[in-house]
């Protein structure tokens, strides 16, 4: 009797011990979707707003300005402020501090002036790195409890939880334009622009030159729509920074003390910071990183570019400012479906006829550049090059994370700080050259970065295929 009856207690302990298991999991994966969603309503307002300062504040280049002092306020952040900011508020608080920066951003677009934009630059710059180290930090400790739950390799479930993340946060640029199109385009009439003032536009815009009374397509939408635009990212921004209060569990839960408890911070605070720079300097005196710098710039020229001169020269000066919004809805809806497809297509040809590809889109994107005369006639093209742009820009998004993964496995946080530095600099060569110089000599130096980056990324496979040739005739003649 009493065996069976330490059967049955047996019996219903294991049931209630899976049911404990099975909310956890349920919870973790909530706790997913709160930061995916999160960071969604973030940068559904950001990164919309971004592509838009080149046109909507255009006086005195201050649109762009306020971009270029966010990445280098970026690259000061990396180097100092995510370790130390981490252990003194914790993973979810830095998260959800780091994204009312973004708030105070935004909010300066309603008095739009050196004064506030620049401020609002640096102080967006500086929340940035934290805000990304620690959601790293968070997705990677939840996903490391989720593979205790549910007994899978812990590598596996990292790269389901960060693909969760980044097919909700590739919906923010279209969601986001989406918003663009539907408040500064609606209702519009076409400018009258004559030829004179089309010609210079595309290849040959010079904003030092460039007189907006002489086209009525570069004056800014009304300052009602664009309070209007303001206000609804202002409050998807607040509102991301609430959903991360208010829903988000802290990393407590699931051991972010053990992780960085005090038996594991007897390091000075600032010590952390420093030894992430030095590591990150000495890391450049490996040959591949010296090679694959290029490229890595190309990232973040490519993207500035983009987002600052094609939507100001050609896009507001042939066919209006309000329809930067549906052209950037394209490059975001088909950057979106491609970083989800190369995933695949990569497993079946490799990473070299991928990264050729992507340079070749580009090529024939800047060749058009140089070619094509933009006018309202053609619309069609303005959405042809959105679209062949984001692919190639999903190409290099995912394919140079990873190649860097590839390339050095051991120093993987001194490599990827890197990234961040280079692409961060090529952030603000892009957007500081859409102040300082005329399209055309921007659009060559853009088109050398991307011919030097394709030449380094060469030379790295060459010398990687010499290599394993190396080693396979190693292996053979051990063999034999």
């Amino acid at each position: 009797m009493s065996a069976k009856m330490d059967e049955k207690k047996k019996k219903n302990t294991e049931e209630e011990g899976a049911k404990s298991v099975g909310k956890q999991k349920l919870r973790i994966m909530r706790n997913v979707i709160v930061v995916s969603f999160g960071f969604t309503l973030l940068f559904t307002a950001y990164q919309s707003m971004a592509s838009l300062q080149s046109s909507i504040n255009s006086v005195d280049g201050l649109g762009t300005w306020s971009l270029s002092t966010i990445y280098a306020a970026l690259v000061v952040s990396s180097m100092f402020l995510p370790t130390y900011l981490i252990k003194r508020f914790s993973v979810k608080w830095t998260m959800c501090a780091s994204m009312l920066c973004y708030s105070a951003y935004i909010a300066a677009q309603f008095y739009p002036e050196f004064y506030t934009l620049i401020p609002g630059g640096i102080i967006l710059g500086l929340g940035a790195a934290p805000m990304w180290s620690a959601k790293c930090t968070y997705l990677t400790q939840i996903a490391m409890k989720y593979s205790e739950l549910s007994r899978e390799r812990t590598e596996a479930v990292i790269v389901r939880f960060f693909g969760i993340f980044f097919l909700f946060f590739q919906s923010s640029s279209v969601f986001g334009n989406l918003i663009v199109a539907q408040v500064l385009g609606r209702g519009d009439e076409d400018a009258n622009v004559t030829d004179d003032a089309l010609a210079k536009c595309g290849i040959n815009f010079c904003a030092s030159e460039q007189d907006d009374s002489d086209n009525e397509n570069l004056d800014p939408p009304p300052k009602s729509r664009l309070y209007t635009l303001s206000t609804i990212y202002l409050i998807s921004s607040f509102g991301a920074a609430l959903l991360i209060a208010t829903l988000l569990d802290p990393l407590t839960k699931y051991g972010e003390l053990d992780r960085t408890g005090p038996a594991k911070s007897n390091q000075p605070e600032g010590s952390s910071g420093l030894h992430h720079l030095l590591a990150t300097f000495r890391h450049m005196k490996h040959p591949f990183q010296l090679l694959v710098i290029p490229l890595t710039m190309w990232s973040g020229v490519e993207q500035g570019y983009f987002t600052s001169e094609f939507t100001r020269a050609y896009v507001s000066c042939a066919w209006g400012t309000p329809n930067i919004g549906y052209v950037m809805l394209c490059f975001g809806v088909v950057d979106a479906l491609s970083s989800y497809c190369f995933g695949y297509v990569i497993k079946l040809v490799g990473r070299i006829p991928v990264f050729i590809l992507g340079a070749a889109l580009n090529a024939g994107c800047i060749v058009t550049f140089y070619l094509w005369g933009p006018n309202p006639d053609e619309v069609y093209v303005f959405f042809v090059i959105a679209g062949v742009w984001g692919m190639a820009d999903a190409i290099w998004q995912t394919q140079i994370n990873a190649f860097y993964g590839v390339l050095f496995p051991e120093s993987e946080e001194a490599a990827f700080s890197n990234y961040r530095l280079w692409e961060s600099i090529g952030f603000i060569l892009a957007y500081a050259l859409n102040n300082l110089v005329c399209v055309r000599f921007h659009t060559t130096v853009v088109a050398t970065v991307l011919g030097v980056g394709m030449a380094g990324y060469m030379i790295i496979e060459v010398i990687h295929v010499t290599k394993k040739k190396q080693y396979n005739v190693h292996n053979k003649k051990e063999t034999t």
